[in-house]
């Protein structure tokens, strides 16, 4: 399957997959609501950017470059503060999974440390018990272990399971960032 996909791309002459991006205008790469911010301050389309996600996703970890062939001729300093902005929007987009992925991780700690400490004390109390045969005491025990067992269970599986996909984004956001893009006009072809 995996070479089906990758035959689906073009090849540049250096063996690097081209992610081909065609549109009339290079505007129509920014999100709309900021039309009065300069080019460097715009988000990028939604689409563009789910596009290019999608893209990046499924070739991987093969070498790529982005080219965009735009119908009307534009100025070459817009062409490079494209180039910019995808870099700069992209790496902003890292940042921002990093953050989430550090959140994820302290949120992770603090369970751990409750749930030894839940434990610790669970322990502590199922040694009072067997001294004293208490009903409440034993009920407390038993679910103060539950709850032991429960955050620990929950920050074990935040490292194990839930940290991954925050890598592989963070992984793909840079992909994407440290990209050659290339801008390209109907008549420069």
């Amino acid at each position: 399957m995996r070479k089906e996909i990758l035959e689906r791309y073009e090849l540049s002459g250096a063996n690097e997959i081209i992610i081909n991006i065609a549109t009339d205008r290079i505007e129509d790469l920014y999100n709309n609501f900021d039309k009065k911010s300069p080019f460097l301050k715009k988000d990028l389309s939604e689409d563009f950017v789910t596009y290019l996600i999608d893209c990046v996703s499924e070739i991987e970890k093969e070498k790529f470059l982005i080219q965009i062939n735009l119908d009307t001729p534009t100025e070459t300093s817009s062409v490079s503060r494209v180039q910019n902005s995808i870099h700069q929007f992209f790496l902003y987009m890292k940042e921002l999974e990093t953050k989430q992925m550090r959140a994820k991780a302290k949120t992770s700690m603090i369970l751990l440390g409750i749930g030894l400490f839940l434990a610790f004390i669970s322990l502590f109390l199922s040694n009072t018990t067997a001294q004293n045969g208490s009903l409440a005491l034993g009920v407390l025990t038993e679910g103060l272990t539950v709850a032991a067992w429960v955050s620990l269970w929950e920050a074990i599986a935040t490292f194990l399971i839930r940290w991954m996909p925050y890598r592989k984004k963070i992984s793909l956001y840079e992909q994407i960032a440290h990209a050659k893009v290339t801008v390209t006009t109907e008549h420069q072809k």
